[in-house]
């Protein structure tokens, strides 16, 4: 995987409508899946049980929470882009997120991004990006949508 290095919102501006890369695979695990329901709060079954979860649905074994796969684009963004000669970074949103496949224990998911659009907002850049949360060896992806940031350069 090569990361891109950029330093500056013309230079950023460069890969309007083009892919920006692809992260490496992460596994999720079971581990995983409990600690997020505990930080949440959301211990449903489907993904905290699995003997359960193997008899008594179409996926045989538990799932991950959809928010713990989106939670994981912070990790999986560092290994497309390297953002150098920033003074601040925010997320500010997401737009058409769609849940498209649920990710089961043990497989394998990476982020594909694309800019979709910049723009300097006095000195801030405004960039969206189209992120597709791909698993391995399955055609639908977990998710998929636009995810909104704000990034100040020196």
């Amino acid at each position: 995987m090569n990361q891109l290095i950029i330093s500056s919102h013309d230079e950023f501006q460069t890969f309007l409508g083009k892919e920006l890369g692809v992260s490496d695979y992460t596994t999720i695990t079971q581990d995983q899946i409990n600690r997020f329901a505990d930080a949440t709060l959301d211990h449903q079954w489907i993904h905290t049980d699995p003997q359960r979860a193997a008899t008594e649905t179409a996926f045989k074994s538990t799932i991950a929470h959809g928010y713990l796969t989106l939670s994981l684009v912070p990790h999986l963004w560092d290994q497309i882009a390297e953002f150098r000669n920033i003074k601040m970074m925010i997320n500010y949103g997401i737009e058409k997120l769609k849940f498209n496949q649920p990710v089961l224990v043990n497989q394998e998911v990476r982020l594909r991004a694309k800019l979709h659009s910049i723009v300097n907002l006095r000195g801030i850049t405004k960039f969206e990006v189209d992120v597709t949360l791909e698993i391995k060896d399955n055609p639908k992806p977990a998710f998929n949508g636009i995810l909104v940031f704000l990034y100040h350069f020196h």
